[in-house]
């Protein structure tokens, strides 16, 4: 099945954490877990109804009493128990997909390439040397304690300001990250878990978006 015109895949997933296994060659290959268990279609928009074409997919259990009531309803419409993520990828081939359709792990077979996209740990506030990784200043006598300040940030004339895009403090991490080209080691149907060669964006228990690489790597 493809979702996006380029006839990409996706699947929603949790990453558990990493954990290694062998290759042919007898090299460790460290992995990254994701748990792709509960994915199902919610929802198809088409030109017809909506405007455009794009495949709505839940994901992770929730309870559902703490599900809105136009929420509930979509659901119920759907035929699938309540979902606590949701998100929705453009495709062109939308008949090929119907509400309450589940999706598994198999639709990413071993070797294929994928773009991973996930939220970054947040670091909280963090200064110019961790934030930029700038060079500190020397630590000696007659240093004024100016190891880890970031100097100077702009010209008192012509322009006067401190311009924008400067790089200084300010909040780390928390932010939408993909990382492209990634292979899939092994794709486990029965228990809907996929290993992903390398490191995923985010904490343990994150959620995490898969799709087909677009750089078809």
């Amino acid at each position: 099945m493809s979702l996006q015109k380029t006839n990409r895949s996706a699947l929603l997933g949790r990453k558990l954490g990493m954990s290694q296994v062998w290759d042919e060659q007898g090299f460790f290959v460290p992995v990254t877990l994701v748990d792709v268990s509960t994915n199902v279609v919610t929802g198809v928009k088409t030109e017809e109804s909506d405007g455009y074409k794009a495949v709505q997919l839940g994901y992770g259990q929730i309870d559902p009493t703490k599900v809105t009531k136009p929420m509930a309803g979509h659901f119920a419409k759907a035929g699938v128990t309540p979902r606590r993520h949701l998100v929705e990828v453009r495709t062109e081939n939308v008949d090929e997909f119907e509400p309450g359709q589940e999706l598994t792990a198999d639709l990413f077979d071993d070797g294929a390439v994928v773009d991973v996209t996930g939220t970054t740990k947040g670091k909280g506030f963090a200064g110019t040397i961790k934030r930029w990784g700038f060079k500190s200043y020397r630590r000696t006598h007659g240093s004024h304690k100016n190891e880890r300040r970031p100097g100077s940030v702009g010209a008192c004339a012509t322009p006067s300001r401190i311009l924008k895009g400067k790089r200084m403090a300010g909040r780390m991490g928390h932010v939408t990250s993909t990382v492209q080209n990634l292979e899939v080691v092994s794709s486990d149907k029965e228990n809907g878990i996929i290993a992903i060669k390398g490191a995923l964006p985010g904490p343990k228990g994150g959620i995490v978006l898969l799709r087909s690489a677009v750089k078809g790597a």
